[in-house]
């Protein structure tokens, strides 16, 4: 996402014509975007992605247990 951001960033200050990126050529204006799709395609290919929302997932699962635990009057097992 920061790729994103400073891609439309530099995207903008290039089309401005603002400060030094007036003057630098377009590739390197564009190159962030070229850098998201690869980091999303990696992060796809190895996986990264899913397990991050399994991680968010069991968080919020145990969250949950935890809660119904404390409502029951039964201490929260500590890790």
């Amino acid at each position: 996402m920061y790729l994103l951001g400073l891609g439309v960033l530099l995207l903008a200050l290039k089309y401005l014509e603002i400060g030094p990126v007036a003057a630098w050529e377009w590739w390197w204006v564009l190159s962030p975007f070229a850098a998201a799709v690869a980091w999303w395609a990696w992060a796809d290919w190895s996986g990264y992605t899913k397990k991050k929302a399994m991680q968010k997932e069991d968080a919020r699962k145990q969250a949950r247990i935890d809660k119904s635990r404390e409502s029951l009057g039964i201490k929260p097992k500590k890790r």
